[in-house]
């Protein structure tokens, strides 16, 4: 299976860049891996309902570039569905299954994602009710999409 992550924002610290090197390395074994990072867009203090609407719009553009027509999207969203790690991990084996080849996660900025990224997203998944920075929710999903795998093809994996 191919799995994209496409996230917004630039990685600066070296722990989470040595942590997504990490996780790359040990999902070789599973799948195709293709970490994506489009740029995003200075948000001013007190920004307005129609600057935060522009900025999104801007972001939205440089997502959906990368997105194909047949990728299966899951869009990282407060408001998304919850699941446990076994959950999720049934969700990615039925989309190998049913021949979904392409598996695309998308993370937002600091400012979340525009609804047509929503629109367009197969499923919305939430890891939590808190809010994580956006640096470190890549670090979790890889984790998790590693667990998964390990879930997947019954090997241990501590809880």
């Amino acid at each position: 299976m191919n799995v994209n992550v496409i996230a917004v924002g630039k990685i600066k610290e070296k722990f989470y860049k040595d942590a997504l090197t990490e996780y790359t390395k040990r999902l070789s074994r599973y799948c195709k891996l293709t970490l994506y990072e489009v740029a995003d867009e200075k948000t001013p203090d007190q920004a307005s309902e129609r600057e935060v609407e522009l900025i999104l719009e801007k972001e939205k553009e440089r997502i959906l570039k990368l997105v194909r027509e047949e990728d299966y999207v899951i869009s990282l969203e407060i408001k998304g569905k919850k699941m446990d790690s076994v959950r999720l991990a049934g969700e990615i084996e039925s989309l190998g299954i049913r021949g979904k080849s392409n598996l695309t996660f998308v993370i937002g900025g600091s400012l979340g994602l525009h609804k047509s990224i929503s629109d367009r997203s197969n499923l919305a998944l939430s890891f939590s009710d808190l809010t994580f920075p956006h640096q470190l929710m890549r670090v979790i999903l890889l984790e998790q999409i590693y667990r998964c795998y390990r879930i997947i093809n019954q090997e241990p994996y501590h809880k």
